[in-house]
């Protein structure tokens, strides 16, 4: 492709902007919604940001005390950095896609070209440019779901260092097993909808997780009340700010994300181009059924507080057992 003064100009704006909301969750979850605020029909992009807010919960909770207390610090940063890792890389291959849809609409004509530059699948500039022609907002949601996984696949999913360190490891198993993980749906009030993460390192399944949520999210009662949510509730990284709004027993304290973690500087890599090599499954591109607007709130805490009973139990064991050997000594 030739590149001329325009197309640099094109292609400094885009890396540029990619970097500088690329710094950690924060900057990627608000990035997402400012986004979808200014174009509504990438639905894509809400979607991205509530799920961007639920990674940032699930960072700062290794950080609460109970967390502490039951996995190690390497358990705790081989966690963070694997929701990291994964979200660095959506970020980074979504968001020139988001940029270049911004650029066409200015320019008034597709310029979805220029993402193989960027090193994006020839899978997603094919449903770009249908997407111009056609206007299909919920089959470009579905392949930007489809993508967004397959892009982590091989550099976070197999790659060898989170396989034995963290998917292989005893906290993962456990997690997985019992459904601790669930992405949420917040809202200002007591309902909290949502959908439990299960075999997290099944692509088949994280696809289907991600249509639907995508169907729940746009359902309209659920749409509304976390529209609202995210539009007037600062993202900060700690669950506090939704658990406010929820009629809860006293929680442990949830931090502040950028008070607990550094800027992460990642390693880029030449990213191949996973449609290439791999292709869609059918089972990917089927209708997800709709989903029933069921509350987990209930549920997630009750597992939570099952969790946090057993921190407090075995905190207290643990200390008879130090009194004990003490006073007999």
């Amino acid at each position: 492709m030739y590149i001329d003064a325009n197309l640099k100009a094109y292609l400094h704006y885009i890396t540029n902007k990619t970097i500088a909301h690329n710094q950690d969750n924060i900057t990627r979850t608000n990035a997402y919604f400012k986004f979808y605020l200014k174009f509504p029909e990438i639905k894509w992009a809400f979607l991205a940001s509530i799920v961007s807010r639920n990674a940032g919960w699930n960072m700062t909770d290794l950080q609460m005390t109970p967390f502490q207390y039951l996995l190690g610090k390497q358990e705790r940063e081989r966690l963070f950095m694997t929701y990291e890792r994964a979200n660095w890389l959506i970020f980074s291959d979504a968001y020139p896609q988001l940029l270049v849809y911004q650029l066409s609409k200015q320019n008034n004509k597709p310029m979805f070209d220029l993402l193989s530059l960027f090193h994006v699948s020839s899978y997603m500039i094919k449903e770009w440019h249908y997407f111009w022609k056609y206007c299909d907002k919920n089959r470009l949601v579905q392949a930007l779901i489809i993508n967004e996984q397959n892009v982590i696949q091989e550099p976070v999913i197999k790659q060898h260092y989170f396989q034995r360190r963290v998917f292989h490891q005893l906290p993962y198993q456990m997690q997985n097993f019992f459904m601790m993980n669930a992405v949420l749906l917040p809202s200002m009030s007591n309902d909290l909808y949502g959908a439990y993460v299960h075999n997290f390192t099944n692509r088949t399944n994280r696809i289907q997780l991600g249509k639907k949520l995508a169907s729940l999210i746009f359902s309209p009662t659920v749409y509304k009340q976390t529209f609202l949510f995210v539009k007037y509730c600062t993202h900060t990284g700690s669950r506090r700010d939704y658990e406010r709004f929820l009629k809860l027993p006293k929680q442990p304290v949830t931090p502040i994300l950028r008070m607990v973690y550094p800027i992460i500087t990642h390693q880029e890599t030449i990213r191949k181009d996973w449609y290439q090599s791999g292709g869609v499954k059918k089972k990917w591109i089927r209708d997800a059924h709709q989903c029933n607007k069921q509350q987990i709130g209930k549920t997630f805490y009750q597992k939570r507080q099952m969790l946090f009973a057993y921190f407090y139990t075995k905190q207290v064991f643990t200390a008879k057992k130090y009194f004990s050997t003490n006073k007999r000594g």
